[in-house]
């Protein structure tokens, strides 16, 4: 079946697929969970917040977009527009109309929120554009990880303390290193070689599992919590870390988003 010709029911969950949902929607629950912290007002709360899933979303489909020749060359069946499970038309519509909320919401965050966050979004962007390949791949998820911690605060006409953007940044390269791993013999078919890639697959998870306590590290040392919450998040943490070492597939990143949501609520709770 060609991929622009396929029924719609199928064609509209293809398009979710091709948005990346998993990944936004953690990065967007994240970003909420900074705003209860922020204490932001109800309605500049989910005006950021929309701005944020807004981004997301197009990155993920600017990432099927342009990587549709390569997942289909590696017979990449989870991707729908490899497939044909999706049509191309409808994925490239959805990214537009991402874009097109994108930029006027941010716009409304105030200039330098608004102009933060588009820089977080264009950083994504270029990770799907080419950084991939390179070994500065890590350096989109620092930026747009550790820039959204900002993009909050500022919302809010403050500058966000030191600790949120290097936690955040430290959380963005770790979970970068673990969700590549399950991909690495296709994107190796395909030429693409990022940091992980050239870490190899003995080294990636110990070394993002190193990152990510450093990330909660971080964060126990900026919100000092009393010594019990504290134990108790240092002992999640390494739990989490041991998992990203073990295991295999998928579940090394679903455990980096266990410990960056467990920094999140630290954050909630200590502010």
């Amino acid at each position: 079946m060609a991929p622009d010709r396929v029924p719609d029911a199928s064609a509209l969950r293809g398009v979710v697929v091709a948005a990346h949902p998993g990944p936004a929607l953690a990065v967007t629950v994240l970003v909420g969970l900074l705003v209860l912290a922020q204490g932001l007002a109800a309605g500049r709360g989910i005006l950021v917040v929309a701005a944020v899933l807004a981004g997301q979303l197009s990155i993920g489909w600017s990432n099927d977009l342009v990587d549709r020749a390569r997942d289909r060359t590696a017979g990449r069946t989870d991707k729908p527009l490899a497939t044909g499970a999706a049509s191309v038309t409808a994925v490239r519509v959805a990214c537009l109309g991402a874009v097109a909320a994108c930029i006027p919401l941010s716009v409304a965050l105030g200039p330098r929120a608004g102009l933060l966050h588009l820089v977080c979004t264009a950083s994504g962007w270029a990770y799907n554009l080419g950084l991939k390949a390179t070994v500065w791949s890590w350096v989109p998820y620092a930026v747009t990880f550790g820039g959204l911690t900002a993009v909050v605060t500022l919302a809010d006409g403050e500058a966000p303390p030191w600790w949120w953007p290097v936690a955040a940044a430290l959380l963005g390269v770790g979970a970068h290193l673990l969700n590549v791993l399950p991909d690495l013999d296709d994107d190796a078919a395909t030429g693409v070689r990022g940091l992980p890639h050239r870490l190899g697959r003995g080294r990636i998870a110990p070394v993002a599992a190193a990152v990510l306590v450093a990330a909660s590290a971080v964060a126990l040392v900026g919100a000092a919590p009393p010594i019990p919450v504290a134990v108790g998040v240092g002992v999640v943490v390494l739990v989490l870390g041991a998992v990203v070492v073990r295991s295999r597939g998928r579940t090394p990143f679903v455990a980096a988003v266990a410990v960056a949501l467990v920094d999140a609520l630290l954050l909630v709770v200590a502010r």
